[in-house]
C-alpha cells in the first residue's frame, strides 16, 4: 500500500507553524517533505517525527528560485517505492518586520514581495500543474493579518500577503471546478512559535499563552481543510485567539 504524501514549503523552527504542520500530517500516517531554507533546522523537524514513529524527510529549497523549485517538484512528484506522490501542497513561506515605510529600501520590499508572494506563486503554480491532471488535491497558503489590512510599517508586508490572498483566490476559481481545493488561512496575531519569543518577547509577556495562537492548533486547521469533503469546500479560513481585536 502506497503511503500518502504531503509537501510542506516554508519549514524553519520546531516551534513554528511549518514544523507544527508537518507533525499533524505525519501523525495521520503522511510522508512529509519538510521543505526550508536551512538544512540544520529541517533535520530537527524531522527527527522528531522520525523519533514518534512518522516519515519525514528533509528538502532544502529557496522558494523564491524558480529553478529551486522545479526541481522540487520534480523530485516530489517523481515515482518512488512505498509512497504516492504529493496529494497536498502547503505554501508557508514569509517573513515579517516593522518598517516606515519612508525607510523601506527597493530591494527590502522586492524581498519581501518575493518570499510572501512571489515564492507562493511558484509554488502554486508548479502544484497545480501537477495535481490538476489527477483531478484532487489540496493545495493551501498561509496568509496574515496582513493580507487583509496594511497597518502603518508594515506596507510592504501587507503588499506582499495581500497578492498571496488574490492569487489563492484566482487558483481557487481556475481550479477548484477542476478537483483541486485551494484555500487561504488568515493567521490573525501573534503566533506562539520561536520568533515571537526571540524576537519580541514583551509581546509574549503582555498577551500570555492565551492571547497568542498555538502553532498546533494552526495546524489542526490545515488537516481539516486537507480531509474537507468537496461538497462543502472552504476558501478561506481565519484563525485568531479570542482576545485578538479585530
Amino acid at each position: 500500500m502506497q503511503q500518502p504524501t504531503a509537501l510542506i514549503v516554508g519549514v524553519g523552527s520546531e516551534r513554528g507553524l511549518g514544523a507544527a504542520i508537518c507533525r499533524r500530517f505525519a501523525h495521520e500516517g503522511f510522508h512529509v517533505l519538510s521543505v526550508g531554507r536551512t538544512g540544520a533546522k529541517l533535520d530537527a523537524v524531522v527527527n522528531t517525527i522520525t523519533q514518534r514513529g512518522g516519515s519525514a524527510e528533509a528538502v532544502v529549497c529557496d522558494a523564491t528560485d524558480e529553478r529551486e523549485v522545479l526541481r522540487l517538484f520534480e523530485y516530489a512528484m517523481r515515482p518512488v517505492a512505498g509512497r504516492e506522490a504529493p496529494s497536498v501542497v502547503i505554501f508557508n513561506a514569509g517573513n515579517n518586520a516593522h518598517i516606515p515605510l519612508r525607510e523601506v529600501s527597493a530591494s527590502q520590499f522586492e524581498a519581501f514581495w518575493r518570499v510572501g508572494c512571489y515564492a507562493g506563486f511558484l509554488v502554486g503554480r508548479e502544484a497545480a500543474r501537477h495535481l490538476v491532471p489527477r483531478g484532487s488535491g489540496s493545495i493551501l497558503f498561509t496568509g496574515a493579518s496582513g493580507s487583509l489590512r496594511g497597518r502603518s510599517g508594515f506596507g510592504h508586508f501587507a503588499a506582499a500577503k495581500s497578492g498571496l490572498r488574490m492569487l489563492s483566490q484566482s487558483m481557487a476559481r481556475e481550479f477548484g471546478p477542476q478537483g483541486i481545493h485551494v484555500a487561504h488561512v488568515v493567521v490573525d496575531g501573534g503566533i506562539n512559535g520561536e520568533r515571537l519569543r526571540v524576537l519580541r518577547p514583551e509581546v509574549v509577556a503582555e498577551r500570555g499563552e492565551d492571547g497568542l495562537l498555538d502553532v498546533d492548533a494552526i495546524a489542526e486547521n490545515y488537516w481539516h481543510l486537507h480531509r474537507q469533503p468537496l461538497t462543502a469546500w472552504t476558501q478561506e479560513l481565519d484563525l485568531r485567539p479570542f482576545k485578538e481585536h479585530f
